[in-house]
Parts: C-alpha cells; sequence; structure tokens
C-alpha cells in the first residue's frame, strides 16, 4: 500500500501526460496532412478512407479512455484515505476530506485530457467528411 501512496499520482499523472501528448501529436499531424492532402491523390475510395481516418482511432480512444484513468486513480485515492484512517484509528475530518479532494484531483485531469480530445476528434472527422466529399464530387466530373 505504500508504493500506491507514493507513487499512484506519478502513475495517474503520467499516463494523462502521455496520453495527452500523443493526442496532441497526432491532431497536429492530422491537421498538417489534411491541409495539404490533395483530394487526387487518390484513386479508390477505400485508399481514400484508410489515408484520410489514419490516427483518429488513437485520438478517440485516448478521448474515451482519459476519464477511466482518471477515474482509476481516484478509487484509488479513496481506497488509500480509508485505509490511512483505519490503520491509524484517526478520523478527523479534516484528514478525509484532504484525501478525498487530492483523490478527486484524478479525475479532473483525466477530464482536461478527454474534452479536447474528443473535440479534436470531431474537428477532424468533420474535415474527413468534407475531403470525402471534395473526392466524389472530383471523382463525378
Amino acid at each position: 500500500m505504500e508504493f500506491l501512496k507514493q507513487y499512484l499520482d506519478f502513475m495517474v499523472f503520467g499516463l494523462l501526460g502521455l496520453m495527452s501528448f500523443l493526442m496532441i501529436w497526432f491532431v497536429i499531424e492530422r491537421f498538417i496532412f489534411y491541409a495539404r492532402f490533395k483530394v487526387g491523390d487518390c484513386t479508390h475510395p477505400e485508399q481514400l478512407q484508410v489515408v484520410l481516418t489514419h490516427r483518429l482511432t488513437a485520438i478517440s480512444t485516448i478521448g474515451a479512455n482519459a476519464p477511466y484513468i482518471g477515474l482509476l486513480g481516484t478509487v484509488f485515492g479513496i481506497l488509500i484515505t480509508f485505509w490511512d484512517i483505519g490503520q491509524g484509528g484517526n478520523i478527523e475530518p479534516a484528514a478525509i476530506m484532504l484525501g478525498l479532494a487530492l483523490a478527486l484531483k484524478a479525475t479532473a485531469a483525466g477530464l482536461v485530457v478527454a474534452i479536447p480530445s474528443i473535440l479534436f476528434y470531431n474537428s477532424l472527422l468533420r474535415r474527413v467528411d468534407v475531403l470525402t466529399a471534395e473526392w466524389k464530387q472530383a471523382q463525378d466530373q
């Protein structure tokens, strides 16, 4: 339990930081790719979909799972708080509230990663739809 108590924040925030870094990296790469993409580069609709949706699944997965990572950190933080109360026998409301407040920061961090990720994913998905429509229009002409 001491290991978890000492390193929980590092594990949760480290993982959320990694997820955030990857999300930002993928989003920037996709925006640059879409800005440079020529509709005539693809000749087949499946090829077009593969090229345009590359890395979007990773962005979506990060957005969907970041709150769960934060929630896991919160659950472990609450568990540690109750463990400390049970081991010490000292039930001070201030200590309980402090432990719970610190535990909830993990959920907040998970949401801070998830919300922009989903917003970027939806924005990029819209760009995919626009480029696909442009490709279809170019094929009809």
